[in-house]
């Protein structure tokens, strides 16, 4: 499919009656920011850029340097198709957030991402990526009533969201996002959506529009979707499994088909930088308090920093499903959540894994036995570490961790943690219904 250019926009704009532009970037945390323009000024801001206050936005500058420039890209031009048509359609843009002399802002996400995927593309390399986004669907925002007691891979009449789920990636098709599939988890109300794979900054772009998606076709059905890591106690919680690979050219870097494995020398180094800064970086792939109540044992979370083929229990895994074709090796990191900054994550990802293969890190063997049932004894044994278990200890890691700092910047590096470690506060300073119920009677 040809990629969309400036003329291209404007003729689409014409050719559909677009009455608005929905300008569209993230702030530090992955929120979704947007601004509309008219179509008598789009033309100047495919060309100019338009400007707007970031002083406001998560992250950005501070009041005395907040003039931004948002400029579009022309190549992210799609009509949104949850908007009624009826007056004239909406249509949206990714953009770039630039500083007034039109120079890449630092604070920006989807410019982070960038400069990493720069640095992969110096060495030949494009990183490909295919995450899988859970989510869950509430009768309302106010509470965890389920609209199903449905489980993995159940169809109806236990999945009353077929519906739901089959508008979604309708919509998501229109606007030239690929769906592979899409099923219940496996736990209550609980379903996933798998986008096919495709280059790392695009696939950024479409988790953003993935999210939004679904969160507009439940609010057109009268429900709520939630992408919370952990909203209901005693259930699994919703995960974001991200595949990922490096092409060089056509050929998978990962592949070797005379490895036992599968996997070059360049894929094992990869899989061992991921596993070595997995800890370091678990702050940005989990960066809430409730993050944290998904990543514990027992519940399909991966927390023990070890790969694995077919063991789910591994915090990395390379899919056994089609073994020996080369398009298809890849591994999977399993820890990520569907509510981080996809733009921050697959950044520090992709700097972890060319991290190894530049210093050659050695892959340990896989641990194929059901890490959750090891003793602490037998975890020692197989040199098992965990991933933090708090938000404030994987903000620690954090703070000390150069490849992070390098990855995000001084101004992006400063400003997470300073938000993170608010939040942490606030959480462990605040005094709990658990608390309360707990130790009220009888102290």
């Amino acid at each position: 499919m040809a990629k969309m250019t400036k003329e291209g926009v404007l003729k689409a704009i014409k050719d559909n009656n677009v009455k608005f532009i929905r300008l569209w970037f993230t702030d530090i945390l992955g929120f979704l920011k947007s601004f509309a323009v008219t179509p008598g000024e789009i033309e100047l801001a495919l060309s100019e850029g338009m400007g707007f206050d970031g002083s406001s936005i998560q992250g950005f500058a501070r009041i005395d340097e907040s003039d931004m420039v948002a400029m579009p890209d022309p190549e992210t031009f799609a009509i949104l198709p949850w908007r009624s048509k009826e007056d004239g359609a909406v249509a949206r843009m990714f953009t770039d957030v630039l500083n007034p002399d039109l120079t890449p802002y630092v604070g920006d996400p989807r410019y982070i991402l960038k400069r990493q995927l720069k640095r992969a593309a110096d060495m030949g390399l494009t990183m490909n990526v295919g995450p899988e986004l859970e989510f869950f669907y509430f009768k309302d925002s106010n509470g965890t009533e389920v609209l199903d007691r449905g489980g993995y891979f159940d169809l109806t009449p236990l999945d009353v969201a077929s519906d739901l789920r089959r508008d979604t990636i309708l919509s998501l098709e229109k606007l030239g996002i690929t769906v592979e599939y899409s099923h219940h988890e496996v736990a209550p109300s609980q379903h996933e959506i798998d986008l096919r794979y495709t280059d790392a900054l695009t696939m950024a772009d479409n988790a953003m529009t993935y999210r939004l998606t679904v969160k507009e076709i439940a609010m057109k059905h009268g429900v709520y979707a939630t992408f919370m890591p952990k909203p209901i106690f005693g259930e699994n919680g919703s995960g974001m499994h991200v595949h990922q690979s490096l092409f060089k050219g056509k050929k998978n870097l990962f592949f070797d088909k005379k490895d036992e494995f599968g996997l070059s020398p360049e894929g094992k180094s990869y899989i061992a930088g991921l596993l070595k800064h997995a800890p370091e970086f678990c702050s940005i792939i989990a960066q809430w308090v409730n993050s944290y109540k998904r990543l514990v044992p027992g519940y399909e979370a991966p927390v023990y920093v070890a790969w694995a083929r077919r063991n789910r229990s591994a915090l990395v895994r390379v899919p056994m499903y089609k073994p020996g074709k080369e398009a298809a090796t890849r591994c999977e990191l399993r820890c990520p959540d569907p509510s981080c900054n996809p733009y921050l994550a697959f950044a520090v990802m992709l700097a972890a894994g060319l991290k190894g293969i530049e210093e050659k890190y050695e892959l340990a063997a896989p641990v194929e036995e059901d890490i959750f049932e090891m003793t602490p004894k037998e975890l020692k044994k197989h040199k098992i570490n965990s991933l933090p278990g708090t938000l404030g200890d994987a903000i620690q890691l954090t703070a000390k961790s150069q490849l992070v700092k390098e990855t995000l910047g001084d101004h992006m590096f400063g400003k997470f943690i300073e938000n993170k470690t608010a939040e942490w506060d606030a959480f462990r300073t605040h005094v709990t219904d658990f608390e309360l119920n707990r130790y009220l009677s009888i102290l």
